[in-house]
């Protein structure tokens, strides 16, 4: 998940592991395992089937490109391809078979994040798997869509909108309609087609190619609701999953930003009351003064933006984008101490603006290598368009400044950006149960503000398979940067198939 008006991508991939212990059950009962050569329909044969040529790429790792119909609707139209690369069981005699990985987003690369593979996932998961990422479709290394120069990114991700005034929203509207523009002149029809419904199916035809009968998987973030996609359309596909970090997907647009809205305002006073416990420090007085000078900080580089080092200046938007990058992970709010004490002492905003950057996907040449943002882009307004209208959006508007006092306004009219782009949404907001699927783990943090708790209680809730584990702390997703407790619940269910004890909360 991302927040919305600053028009940025939001996903911070994080490692490192903690420590406790997590009681088990019984194996999890699962159904008959699914013909491997299951019938596909006669129009996607050659998808099912292709020959796939995996290279050598790196110590252990094989890449390779997968041809998929660019519309499943029309398969004997334009194919795209899917970048995949695959890390190698450590331990072939313990193999299990391949876990499919997805960072979230969306618009993250999965290619990148079996690069870290060794730092997020346990020493006994790599031994157990094939660890395989990929691409989705629109994003990386994958055929990917391509909205704006980095030039006009750049300007695109500084720029300061009033939308609640009439000349605010014409120039807001101005750039989400150059936005929609670009990416129909230089993508055509893909911008159409990168919906997370398309996606998971490119999923079913890698499953098939790695020679699995089921999809074992495990997805952060906005990979919750790729894989809960999965298992609504595959459910007797469905082997072992683990969704981190859920998205509720029955709720609309508006209540999902107000849920971030929130989960940044409590992590924020999170993050203030532990800086302001520890040492060097750049807040004082209480947690509600340490707010309140954040605040003040966004409103000067309103007012007067930030010099930084690369010439650029550090506007509000950027300075809440920088702001919020270290909230995803409690191990690296130093880095935002650093660059608050930067910027409220030293009138600097270099190293929020660094953040800032990170979380956009910006190389220090000023490329976007990894165009995440634009597929970002994409994905969100190709799965579910645009609701509401302007005065709809300023009642909304209102809301998430109550919700978060401190980054509300930027979290508002997020909904504009979608509001003219190509083509009818391939998705609809509702429930996913997965009838008929394997156990299904969810696992949800009480401090995630991306991704709020309630969304993965909602979530195991609706699957009809599903089940919740619980990390108690803060921060984005848990495997890999929480604890043990976690992490021999995930390895059980992964390896084993066994299930917790129910309501486990590490």
């Amino acid at each position: 998940m991302r927040p919305l008006r600053p028009l940025l991508a939001a996903v911070l991939a994080l490692a490192l592991l903690g420590g406790c212990t997590a009681g088990a059950d019984e194996p999890a009962p699962s159904p008959a395992k699914a013909d491997l050569q299951t019938k596909v329909p006669a129009e996607l044969e050659e998808y099912y089937g292709q020959d796939v040529a995996w290279e050598e790429c790196g110590s252990n790792l094989e890449c390779a490109d997968v041809t998929v119909p660019l519309d499943y609707d029309a398969p004997d139209g334009e194919d795209i391809t899917i970048a995949v690369k695959r890390l190698h069981s450590s331990r072939d005699g313990q193999r299990v078979g391949s876990l499919l990985i997805n960072p979230g987003g969306p618009g993250s690369s999965g290619t990148s994040l079996v690069d870290s593979a060794t730092a997020l996932f346990s020493e006994d998961l790599r031994a157990a798997y094939d660890v395989v990422g990929f691409d989705p479709r629109g994003t990386g290394d994958s055929t990917r869509v391509d909205c704006v120069s980095d030039f006009e990114l750049d300007r695109i991700r500084g720029a300061q909108y009033e939308p609640e005034t009439p000349a605010g929203l014409e120039a807001y509207a101005a750039d989400t309609d150059f936005i929609a523009e670009g990416c129909v002149a230089n993508s055509g029809d893909l911008v159409t087609e990168v919906d997370t419904a398309s996606a998971a199916r490119d999923m079913d035809i890698l499953r098939h190619l790695l020679g699995e009968p089921e999809l074992d998987y495990l997805g952060y973030s906005y990979g919750t609701y790729l894989g809960a996609t999965y298992a609504e359309l595959f459910p007797g596909h469905v082997g072992r999953l683990v969704l981190d970090g859920a998205m509720d997907p029955s709720l609309g647009s508006h209540e999902t930003v107000l849920g971030q809205a929130r989960g940044f305002e409590q992590a924020l006073r999170a993050y203030v009351q532990d800086c302001l416990g520890g040492e060097a420090c750049p807040l004082s007085g209480s947690v509600d003064d340490g707010v309140a000078q954040v605040q003040t900080l966004l409103q000067v580089t309103e007012d007067t933006p930030l010099p930084t080092a690369d010439g650029r200046e550090l506007t509000a938007p950027l300075a809440f984008s920088g702001m919020i990058t270290p909230l995803y992970e409690s191990r690296t709010w130093f880095f935002l101490s650093q660059a608050l004490d930067q910027a409220m002492n030293d009138g600097d905003g270099s190293l929020l603006l660094y953040l800032a950057d990170l979380m956009a996907g910006r190389a220090e040449d000023g490329t976007y290598p990894d165009g995440s943002t634009e597929a970002n882009w994409a994905i969100n307004c190709a799965d579910f368009g645009s609701t509401g209208d302007p005065e709809i959006w300023a009642r909304q508007a209102e809301e998430l400044r109550e919700a978060s006092p401190t980054f509300g306004d930027m979290l508002a009219y997020g909904d504009l950006l979608c509001a003219d782009w190509p083509g009818d949404p391939a998705g609809s907001r509702g429930p996913l149960t997965a009838a008929g699927a394997a156990p299904i783990m969810v696992v949800g943090t009480t401090g995630d503000p991306a991704t709020p708790y309630e969304g993965s209680v909602a979530l195991a809730d609706q699957l009809e398979s599903g089940f919740l584990v619980t990390y108690d702390g803060e921060g984005h997703t848990a495997y890999g940067r929480s604890n043990e407790c976690v992490a021999a619940a995930v390895d059980a269910f992964l390896i084993d198939g066994v299930k917790p004890e129910d309501g486990l909360v590490c």
